[in-house]
């Protein structure tokens, strides 16, 4: 099973735009398939890991990328 990675820049948006977009992406995904996600700390930091897991999605890492911005590494 091949693992295509997917990246999506949500840094720009604020709730609840930002899981609407990476939940929308998130369903594109077969199992196994991988997306990144780039977003601001805070409440979108809180809240899109947290509700992609809710919906049965992996949260494989996080990570601070620079200053405010995070990249979250999901799994379908």
């Amino acid at each position: 099973m091949s693992t295509i990675k997917r990246t999506l820049d949500i840094t720009q948006e604020h709730c609840p735009m930002t899981f609407v977009k990476a939940r929308l992406e998130l369903e594109k995904l077969a199992a196994g398939d991988q997306l990144e996600v780039f977003l601001s700390e805070g409440e979108p930091l809180q809240s899109v890991p947290r509700s992609a897991a809710e919906q049965g999605y992996k949260v494989l890492e996080v990570t601070q990328v620079e200053g405010s911005r995070y990249r979250v590494l999901f799994e379908k």
